[in-house]
């Protein structure tokens, strides 16, 4: 699976969640959501670190940290924004110091 492909399914699942529930997703909501996933997330976190109440299980980490990865998604689609370009320009570039790879096996990923 790609992250185009996680992308394309979360937007058809998005859609599903926001037609059930009658969410109007204006440029606002696709930020909120995200906080309030990244917000799950940390509560999972802290649960696991015995740093917060209740408890937790490593699933339901994975589960919000998957949350938060698709919401992120939505949000790069809501603004066209392409991922795996803005990863490129702002975080692969620095593996390039003579405009190289530092690692072959990264060569891929870069334009």
């Amino acid at each position: 699976m790609t992250l185009s492909d996680v992308s394309d399914a979360a937007a058809r699942i998005s859609d599903i969640y926001a037609g059930k529930y009658g969410i109007a997703r204006d440029d606002d909501w696709f930020l909120l959501k995200l906080q309030e996933e990244l917000g799950e997330l940390a509560q999972a976190h802290l649960r696991l670190s015995s740093r917060g109440r209740g408890e937790a299980t490593e699933q339901q980490r994975a589960d919000e940290a998957a949350d938060v990865l698709c919401q992120l998604l939505l949000y790069f689609r809501r603004f066209g924004i392409d991922p795996e370009e803005a990863v490129r320009r702002k975080w692969l570039r620095w593996l390039e110091p003579q405009g190289e790879p530092a690692d072959p096996a990264l060569s891929r990923l870069l334009p």
